[in-house]
């Protein structure tokens, strides 16, 4: 699958930092981000390639919090072989994801599928609305969720539920709550940073 995509080439040895945007983000929105959190990695930032009104998703959907599931199987499939390729043409042994809401969503997506193609995880305002299947792969695998109390788009409740199912497969899962609802506050930040140092 060719994504557009902005890179910033990393130092030999260095993880493959990728980055997701919110629905009506681009590439652009994680990119620097990513490259101040670890300055020496690869990053790379696929722009969503479905169109909602304009505004760019990584899948469709047909309603708020309803995903069309067809559209999200072949993307996720396809999110996957870009990041396989992405991770080969690095040679990174370490791939971090990080993404928000629909970003957050795709990159999940593939970890229930592919979970050896993402080692650390970093979900913000995440919205699985469906119940995966068991995946005793994802043991092991560094998880931070983040998640408003008052967010509307991703309850809290659902949130939770994400939590509860990746612990349960054995992931290593932090979640971190502010209080407001699905934007991104700065206690978000300071936690993946501190997520990300330990």
């Amino acid at each position: 699958m060719a994504y557009v995509a902005k890179r910033t080439k990393g130092a030999a040895g260095q993880p493959l930092f990728l980055t997701f945007h919110g629905t009506g983000g681009t590439e652009d929105q994680f990119h620097g981000f990513a490259h101040q959190l670890m300055p020496g990695a690869h990053v790379t930032s696929p722009r969503g390639d479905v169109s909602e009104h304009g505004a760019l998703r990584y899948f469709a959907r047909t309603g708020e919090g309803v995903y069309d599931m067809d559209d999200l199987t072949r993307q996720t499939g396809a999110m996957a072989a870009f990041i396989d390729a992405e991770r080969a043409a690095t040679g990174a042994d370490q791939v971090i994801g990080l993404g928000y809401s629909n970003g957050a969503n795709i990159l999940a997506s593939v970890a229930l599928q592919q979970p050896e193609l993402v080692e650390t995880l970093i979900l913000m305002h995440p919205l699985i609305p469906w119940d995966p299947a068991p995946q005793p792969e994802l043991r092991g695998r560094k998880v931070l969720v983040t998640a408003g109390r008052r967010d509307q788009i991703c309850p809290a409740a659902m949130t939770e539920r994400l939590a509860n199912y990746l612990q349960a497969q054995g992931a290593e899962v932090q979640l971190h709550w502010q209080p407001g609802g699905h934007e991104i506050s700065q206690s978000e930040v300071d936690a993946i940073a501190a997520f990300l140092s330990t």
